[in-house]
């Protein structure tokens, strides 16, 4: 190709408009795949936590101590982990207060994990609208810096008498740049976009599963908590376990 129809020759040739152009889908698609290298990250760590936190749950054993060892971390727990805590601590609190129903008891630890479920969808949708913005209006943006490049073009082409392809070409491919980086920075956006909002859907139904397993335990221990307050027996937490062995003790202090 000639040195003078290079891309970076034409966009150093190219009208300050469609500079300016050029420049704010730059930073549209750095800022992009800022955010898309950060979503993976956040989302692959969640998915992993969410695994490793239903397999330490249905394990088998006292969710006192699963408690407990959340509970000793310096870090709020996030993802499924802070759903159960949060549920488990209100739990307890309203268990060992006077007065309250079964239903009411039940539904008081269904809001607590409801918030921190909504914290947590929060926390991993965060910056995927950006992405959506991106990928929507990268491609009008660019086309725009295309259409007042070629006018442009028109318009110093109308300045001569004769006009040849080479004294078009320059102007029409410098303004075909924008089209072309409106593109690059919509494609990747919208790719991830719907990547990641697909597995953020797929872990919301995850955390609305568990929230029903766990409310379903909790509905079980509140029908006999008068006999268990006073005993704090613990809860086997294995599937496979008896629904009438599943019994919830004290919430440790």
């Amino acid at each position: 190709m000639n040195s003078d129809l290079s891309i970076i020759r034409l966009v150093l040739d190219a009208s300050p408009f469609v500079q300016a152009i050029l420049a704010l889908l730059l930073l549209a698609s750095i800022s992009s795949w800022a955010v898309i290298i950060e979503k993976s990250r956040l989302i692959k760590g969640a998915m992993k936590s969410a695994s490793e936190f239903e397999t330490s749950f249905w394990s088998g054993g006292d969710l006192n101590n699963l408690y407990r060892d959340l509970a000793r971390k310096d870090a709020t727990p996030h993802g499924m982990a802070g759903i159960f805590e949060a549920g488990f601590r209100e739990f307890g609190r309203l268990k060992q207060e006077s007065g309250l129903s079964n239903d009411q008891l039940i539904e008081g630890s269904r809001r607590a994990m409801r918030v921190s479920q909504l914290r947590e969808m929060d926390r991993l949708e965060n910056n995927l609208a950006f992405l959506a913005t991106v990928s929507n209006t990268s491609p009008y943006v660019g086309l725009f810096g295309t259409v007042v490049g070629i006018i442009n073009s028109f318009h110093a082409i109308g300045a001569v008498q004769s006009a040849t392809i080479a004294m078009v070409a320059p102007g029409i491919s410098e303004a075909l740049i924008a089209t072309a980086m409106g593109l690059i920075s919509a494609i990747p956006a919208g790719v991830a976009f719907n990547r990641y909002a697909d597995k953020v859907s797929r872990l919301e139904v995850r955390y609305d599963t568990f929230m029903e397993e766990l409310s379903a335990i909790f509905q079980r221990n509140a029908a006999r908590r008068d006999s268990t307050i006073g005993d704090a027996p613990t809860l086997t937490r294995g599937r496979a376990a008896p629904a009438a062995s599943r019994e919830l003790g004290r919430v440790p202090e």
